[in-house]
């Protein structure tokens, strides 16, 4: 089960990574999200019988009644995005819920902070949680609200002295004073549902009548002013740990089936009420005024530094509890008449998503195909103020996003706070200002467009630092490159998520995986590949192995050769660049010659169903780049004569190099063309003595080249096939080390032929 307090991103955003783990593992799971839509794929009582553990990623409360004697793992949403695969292992062990007296609905106290997993201090605290629900039951009152009153505004409103005034009588008077009904509700919302978190039904009423006296001034004698949304947070958690005080009561047997219903309400009701009127209500509600007044006369460099600071917390966490709480300060004061406050935090709700988007513009080979399309989504996701489109990017390079997401958002909380910016919902992005909530709209655009601007900017640059250091470096952090363009699956390498074009019904999963590094270029939400921010993976580490590498004067098999010219093996021994295959027939005189004894030895076995064959192995490139390794590789292909056209076949695979390197780090690269300039498939495999440098993320040259050929007709499933067996094998460091060290083709083959 997952849920946020807001229910727009975290949500859905934890339930597929969980999902897509779960898969991956061989696991069925099903997961029930409770989003700003309501519960949907509801867990069902067979569901929750026949499941072997369950786990909450929630950072609001939920029932949990329905899982007493079921394992139970509870955590924060954020880890069921970070760390899925640790989270379905982690349930496996996770103590049995045994329920406490007074669960419910609500989950109570006693739910939240006991019974089931507490995923090793991961679960949001009691306080936390109860104050995020009241927080996510008060958001619709308070759009719906503030809409209804700007649009009522901005449609029948005529300017006057004092601002913009609605025709008494009038159809936008009513459209108004709905509006203003929606205002008069949020505080007792707030107030009732932190109750509800806290001590269940019981504590409801007590909770939302709490509310709305701290909204009621003249209840106190406080006749212009009122505790605000202070006050109704402070009878919201004195409401629930009330009704939590008064259920350890001992009362007879015949009592208990009304102290729910009759008992409670009406005594928490009470001693709440009367407390807040005749001790708190004063105290407080001078507190609330003067910070009204405080801010209400920020101006200049106050007002700067507020949005500052407001801008930097908003874009810390993106969605996470520094985030909620620059939210409810700023949203929370609305109904007071102060909207200066919610408009610094709306100008930089949405510059994250924006920010990382425009750097996958700007910088497009800093980023993978699947980045990219993740960028343009962010873009989207900004527009309408949802600050978790740049989620993805944080989890994947922290040390570089989360520090330019908070510099942007500083930036444009600040200018927005200069300019006076005011935004009458309790939401962000250029949504609100084409709706009409937002006062100040140019200066409420120039902020958020400069803040995105400052985001990317200084994301590319430390991006770009990031990888240059890495780039120097041999160890193995993932590779993370993504190949095949507008693919829609994946086979994991390594770490490295390599993209097939065509759908898969099963998730192909390349061996065992264990926690490790995030791999660079992997966003969240990204199919089947590791999830950043927990990604999983197995290191493909080749070691050089001794021999591999034809010392001066010997042969490939270790035997004393001539240095005139003569070839040994296929190979060249001139140091003239002309290999056995020079000619491309795939046929050369010494490869006749010469390896006439070792043809009986050659392996029986299909490599690769037939499409790798002795024409299309090379002992050692001759080229020394990329694009000089991709035409010798076609030419070798072309041996086979199932290349019609050499040159057209460099070009589609130089073309898809383009879009994002196929050199999958750890040494390994693997080029691909989809074109009808071959005319049945074909894969060739070729080692690099010294490494090519394929613009690998991790920074290590590409020893162990395979390139594969298909037809446009049978791009779909073949390359998907070729990849899957690739994959696994090449999970197997012991492979790997035997393919670096064979002596000659047949012994190529011979490890080749392991494949299937």
């Amino acid at each position: 089960m997952t849920a946020c307090p807001t229910g727009i991103a975290h949500t859905y955003m934890a339930a597929e990574k969980l999902t897509q783990t779960a898969r991956s593992l061989g696991h069925e799971i099903k997961v029930e999200t409770q989003g700003s839509i309501g519960a949907e794929n509801v867990l069902s009582d067979n569901d929750v019988r026949d499941a072997d553990g369950v786990i909450i990623a929630a950072d609001k409360d939920v029932d949990r009644s329905r899982f007493v004697g079921k394992k139970v793992l509870a955590v924060g949403v954020a880890e069921g995005i970070r760390h899925p695969e640790q989270l379905i292992e982690r349930v496996q062990s996770a103590p049995v819920y045994g329920g406490e007296p007074g669960d419910g609905a609500g989950g109570g106290a006693a739910a939240a902070s006991g019974g089931g997993g507490t995923g090793g201090g991961k679960e949001r605290s009691v306080a936390y949680k109860a104050l995020m629900n009241g927080v996510s039951y008060m958001i619709p009152f308070v759009v719906v609200g503030g809409l209804l009153i700007a649009i009522s505004l901005a449609v029948g409103g005529h300017p006057t002295p004092e601002g913009l005034k609605i025709a008494p009588g009038s159809f936008w008077e009513d459209v108004n004073n709905i509006g203003t009904i929606g205002f008069q509700l949020m505080v007792p919302i707030l107030s009732g549902y932190i109750a509800y978190a806290i001590g269940d039904r019981p504590a409801l009423v007590p909770g939302m009548i709490g509310g709305w006296i701290a909204t009621h001034g003249e209840l106190y004698g406080m006749k212009d002013a009122s505790a605000g949304f202070i006050g109704g947070i402070v009878t919201g958690f004195l409401a629930g740990y009330l009704v939590v005080w008064i259920k350890k009561v001992k009362v007879p047997r015949f009592a208990q089936p009304i102290m729910p219903i009759i008992v409670i309400p009406i005594v928490a009701t009470t001693a709440l009420g009367l407390f807040f009127v005749y001790v708190l209500g004063k105290p407080i509600s001078w507190v609330f005024t003067h910070l009204t007044g405080w801010l209400s006369g920020m101006t200049g460099t106050s007002a700067i530094v507020l949005g500052a600071i407001l801008g930097l917390m908003i874009a810390f966490d993106m969605g996470g509890p520094v985030n909620k709480t620059a939210f409810l300060f700023g949203s929370g004061l609305i109904a007071s008449g102060n909207q200066t406050v919610m408009g610094m935090c709306a100008a930089a709700i949405p510059v994250m998503p924006l920010g990382q988007g425009l750097a996958t513009l700007i910088r497009r080979h800093l980023y993978s195909e699947q980045e990219r399309e993740i960028g343009m989504a962010a873009l989207f996701m900004g527009l309408f103020g949802i600050s978790e489109g740049a989620i993805p990017f944080a989890a994947a390079r922290p040390a570089q996003v989360i520090p330019a997401n908070m510099l942007g958002g500083a930036v444009a909380g600040a200018l927005a706070g200069m300019a006076g910016v005011a935004d009458a919902v309790p939401h962000g992005g250029p949504i609100v200002a084409v709706l009409g909530a937002v006062d100040g709209v140019p200066m409420f655009f120039v902020a958020v467009v400069i803040g995105a601007v400052v985001t990317a900017l200084a994301t590319v640059a430390l991006v770009d630092v990031a990888e240059r250091r890495k780039s120097g470096a041999r160890a193995g952090t993932g590779g993370g490159a993504e190949v095949m363009a507008g693919a829609d699956a994946v086979v994991t390498v390594g770490g490295a998520s390599l993209a097939v074009a065509e759908p898969v019904t099963e998730p192909v999963v390349a061996g065992p995986v264990a926690a490790g590094p995030v791999a660079a270029g992997v966003g969240a939400g990204a199919g089947a590949e590791a999830a950043a921010g927990g990604a999983s993976r197995t290191a493909v580490a080749v070691a050089p192995v001794p021999g591999a590498t034809a010392a001066p004067g010997q042969g490939s098999d270790g035997e004393a050769v001539e240095t005139d010219g003569a070839e040994i093996d296929g190979n060249d021994v001139s140091g003239d660049g002309q290999g056995a295959d020079a000619d491309g027939d795939g046929d050369s005189d010494s490869d006749s010659d010469s390896d006439s004894d070792s043809d009986d030895s050659a392996p029986s076995v299909e490599v690769l169903s037939g499409y790798l064959t002795e024409q299309t192995v090379k002992t050692q490139l001759d080229a020394d780049g990329k694009e000089a390794a991709i035409r010798e590789m076609a030419e070798l292909a072309a041996g086979t004569g199932k290349v019609a056209d050499v040159d057209e076949l460099v070009r589609v695979a130089l073309a898809r190099e383009a879009q994002g390197t196929t050199g999958l780090g750890e040494e390994i690269a693997i080029p691909h063309a989809k074109t009808d300039a071959v005319t049945a498939p074909v894969v060739g495999f070729a080692r690099s003595a010294d490494g090519i440098d394929w613009g690998s993320l991790d920074g290590t040259l590409a020893k162990l080249v395979f390139m594969i050929s298909v037809p446009e007709a049978a791009a779909g499933d073949e390359h998907l096939r070729i990849l899957a067996l690739l994959s696994r094998k090449l999970m197997d460091a012991d492979f790997r080390a035997r393919l670096q060290g064979a002596e000659d083709k047949t012994a190529i083959l011979r490890v080749l032929g392991e494949i299937h």
